[in-house]
């Protein structure tokens, strides 16, 4: 089976190559190398072919496609950061790069499975939240939402060249994916955390601390994934995948000061000092993974110490 992954050199990607590779596939990555890094695939880059360039190259994208077997489009601008300081280049990315990918893998007849995100449902109360939940999202002034917007944009066209063309796609929300090879650089909570408590420092918590998330372990996810593209009950559907076990920010720092056997402080800061005045947070964030569990047999078994632990392990 010849796989083309996008976004393959970074987090979520690199892992996906990993697992594809030790099934025996062909593995091909497309990646402009923003956010992933060569070092995420350095140790498979002989088991692999390896093309730094980007999504929105139609002529460089509908060749990799029209080889392969299976698409997994993974490639996004993202983090919280990123999206504040790079609006444009988001949208573009996100929603125009995606409709290129995805229309390629039409005009070839190839599988997809594209990443999607928890951020579709913006700010809901509802909670947890399932499949057919209705969107909450700020004012377009509120920058944070473009990327939310931008994936909402991807789904529908995913689903409307499903019914119309029988685009064999299958969308995943990932809810907080986390693990080894994370980086903290755009906003990621977690691999921040730990390295401000690995080296003693200050742990900076925007807000006060109370709004509260759920963690995946990036190898529960790339399973969750793995069992998807191999059931044809999938296409055409959407699928949250997440953890389980809803922490607030507040318990997650003290949790891996306790792990870490840290000497950092806890330090609080308003979101408005933080942040341009483009951002907006939501309290809760807690997947209903019933969908899912429903089709194929599978659960987040790796909980939040197992997650925390294995990424202290990679920067000790």
């Amino acid at each position: 089976m010849k796989v083309l992954i996008t976004g393959g050199a970074g987090f979520i990607g690199s892992h996906l190559c990993d697992a594809f590779v030790n099934k025996g596939a062909k593995v091909t990555t497309l990646d402009n190398l923003s956010t992933g890094t060569r070092e995420n695939i350095s140790h498979i880059e002989d088991k692999i072919r390896i093309h730094a360039g980007d999504i929105r190259d139609p002529d460089l994208v509908e060749s990799l496609i029209k080889e392969s077997d299976l698409v997994l489009h993974m490639a996004a601008v993202l983090g919280v950061d990123n999206i504040l300081k790079n609006p444009a280049e988001a949208i573009s990315t996100n929603f125009f790069g995606s409709e290129l990918v995805l229309n390629s893998a039409s005009k070839f007849g190839k599988k997809i499975l594209i990443a999607s995100t928890s951020e579709i449902y913006g700010k809901s109360m509802k909670q947890p939240l399932n499949e057919l939940d209705d969107r909450v999202i700020g004012a377009p002034q509120k920058l944070r939402w473009n990327y939310s917007d931008a994936k909402a944009l991807e789904e529908a066209l995913a689903y409307y060249l499903y019914l119309s063309k029988n685009l064999r796609v299958i969308t995943v929300r990932l809810f907080n994916t986390v693990g080894p090879r994370q980086k903290g650089d755009y906003g990621m909570v977690i691999p921040r955390f730990i390295d401000c408590a690995l080296n003693n420092k200050p742990i900076v918590i925007f807000g006060d601390g109370s709004q509260s998330r759920v963690f995946c372990h990036v190898l529960d996810v790339v399973e969750a994934i793995l069992m998807l593209v191999e059931n044809k009950a999938s296409f055409g559907e959407v699928f949250n995948i997440g953890g389980r076990g809803e922490i607030t920010i507040y318990d997650l720092a003290k949790l891996i000061i306790s792990k870490t056997n840290s000497n950092s402080e806890i330090l609080f800061k308003p979101y408005n000092a933080a942040y341009s005045l483009g951002y907006e947070d939501m309290m809760r964030r807690v997947p209903d993974l019933n969908k899912i569990q429903k089709l194929i047999p599978w659960r987040p078994n790796r909980n939040l110490s197992t997650i925390i632990e294995d990424i202290i392990k990679t920067k000790l």
